[in-house]
């Protein structure tokens, strides 16, 4: 039986396999002309899958490892460990992770690979708190990167081309409280007078829009305990918790209204016991450099009436600048722009190389999990080292293994 994506919006063509132990993962990449590790299935396309000959590996049957190095300031995660579990051992053991994406439900992995990302002005994307990295490489042998590594900073966010990753090594920090306060209705104007003050007025901050009317409908803000609380005015602080997509139930978001609470329970939007954001949708975004936000902006705004039919919310956000060849952020602090679309697969396609055609001119770069009509040349102009990426892939995976239609198409 064939099975699906976590929005049921791309049916796998390849069988899905769980090995338990090690040899029994390499003997299954040894085995198959073509293989792909699959994580937790959060991607919109068909960049975790493989051909119908082919085997996709699920890791969650592995041994678990969590293991913090004080001395370090890291810890050794298994691959397919989610985000949620992996926050609460370490609060356990009263570290941390500086950021979290919306979703604790992401395996580690899989997160890490595609460069998925919270938000903040000084707070680097999952993938860049990457230290090391332990797989199985094309010819089954075992293979580890460390942070010194010439070859880590292509190997991170990576799309599953060189290998199936199976221990991550992340940097951590002590654990710390924040408290999550939404403000609502912050008029247009003020939004694009003062966009950098806005998204850095809390140690993270969301903006959600429609793109529609007169104000961002809601802005989340996740302030540090010691911080100073925002002012916001004149949108007005929501007085009841809130979802950022209207009529969605409000059980599935993280507790707002000022309470203090774990970095873990703060930093994502979402709950971990329940379906986040609508679950039966599709995803677009792109990183747009920082000092090009404005204009970004605007450019979306103009197309508020095209994407209304197809949109349930958009949502802007900030990460730090980074090292890794293939990461939205790479060399350079970048504006997220973010779509949840309904799960209309052609209309979301008619609309889409509407918005590149605006972001992409202002160095936009496709999130690699997420949709997009982009090509392969123009992923060539917005990634610079892309070329570069094509020969450690070569170098690493000589006979294509872990290749696919989504890296035949696009590199």
């Amino acid at each position: 039986m064939s099975e699906e994506n976590w929005a049921g919006s791309w049916t796998y063509h390849a069988p899905v396999v769980r090995p338990r132990t090690l040899e029994e993962l390499a003997e299954l990449v040894t085995g198959h002309r073509r293989v792909r590790a699959l994580g937790s299935r959060h991607s919109f396309t068909d960049l975790p899958d493989t051909d119908p000959d082919g085997v996709l590996l699920s890791l969650d049957a592995l041994p678990v490892e969590v293991a913090v190095d004080e001395e370090r300031r890291t810890v050794t995660v298994s691959g397919a460990t989610r985000f949620a579990a992996l926050g609460e051992e370490l609060d356990r053991q009263g570290w941390a992770l500086p950021t979290m994406a919306s979703l604790p439900h992401l395996s580690v992995a899989g997160a890490v690979a595609t460069g998925t990302h919270g938000s903040g002005r000084q707070v680097p994307s999952l993938a860049a708190l990457v230290r090391g990295l332990e797989g199985i490489g094309a010819d089954g042998a075992a293979y580890r990167l460390g942070a010194e590594d010439p070859d880590l900073p292509g190997s991170v966010v990576a799309l599953g081309a060189l290998g199936i990753v199976t221990t991550v090594t992340l940097d951590v920090v002590p654990s710390y409280d924040l408290r999550q306060e939404v403000w609502l209705d912050l008029p247009w104007p003020t939004t694009t007078e003062a966009l950098d003050a806005v998204l850095g007025c809390g140690y993270s901050v969301s903006l959600f829009t429609s793109w529609r009317g007169d104000a961002v409908e809601q802005v989340w803000v996740k302030s540090r305990a010691d911080a100073e609380r925002p002012d916001l005015s004149p949108a007005r602080a929501a007085d009841r918790t809130v979802h950022m997509i209207a009529g969605a139930d409000t059980a599935a978001v993280t507790e707002q209204l000022g309470a203090l609470g774990p970095w873990h329970h703060r930093l994502p939007h979402f709950r971990a016991s329940h379906t986040p954001s609508a679950g039966e949708e599709l995803q677009s975004e792109y990183f747009v450099p920082a000092d090009r936000a404005l204009d970004a902006l605007t450019a979306v705004r103009g197309l508020a009436d095209r994407l209304a039919p197809l949109l349930l919310v958009s949502e802007v956000r900030t990460v730090a600048g980074d090292e890794l060849w293939l990461s939205g952020a790479y060399r350079g602090d970048v504006v997220a722009f973010h779509f949840t679309w309904r799960r209309d697969w052609d209309g979301v396609h008619a609309v889409l190389p509407l918005v590149e055609e605006r972001l992409l001119p202002l160095g936009a770069r496709p999130h690699w999990g997420k949709v997009f009509t982009a090509t392969r040349e123009d992923l060539a102009a917005a990634y610079p080292e892309l070329e570069r990426f094509r020969e450690l892939r070569a170098r690493r995976d000589p006979d294509d293994r872990f290749g696919n239609a989504f890296l035949d198409r696009l590199l």
